[in-house]
């Protein structure tokens, strides 16, 4: 679920977790299947930029905590390191209102239930 108070308020985001063999050892691989206008997940493969799944990575994280790594990520986005540089450039040029109406609007295309 999209966290509360931010443009992913009210979607439903799918991730795909990839758990090694070698796990808890090594980082699970983590991604949205969600397609996500956020400054830290690539637009089209939906790769999450995010230290604890690469080089913080430590045995005492489990799958609960990356997963509120990840929410937290989305609600404080790290626009110095993007993988979408779209959204990192409107985040660093001060673009809040811009950035902002960018993730509601693909919040709303991609990651709200249908009504039906």
């Amino acid at each position: 679920m999209g966290p509360s108070e931010t443009p992913y308020e009210g979607g439903v985001f799918q991730l795909a977790f990839a758990v090694p063999e070698q796990y808890p050892l090594q980082p699970p691989q983590v991604r949205f299947l969600t397609k996500i206008f956020h400054p830290n997940v690539h637009f089209k493969t939906g790769e999450i930029c995010l230290d604890i799944l690469k080089n913080a990575w430590s045995p005492a994280w489990t799958l609960q905590s990356v997963c509120r790594a990840i929410i937290a990520l989305m609600a404080h986005p790290e626009p110095d390191s993007p993988l979408n540089c779209d959204s990192g450039n409107l985040l660093r040029s001060g673009d809040l209102r811009g950035y902002q109406s960018m993730a509601r609007m693909y919040t709303r295309l991609a990651a709200m239930p249908r009504k039906g």
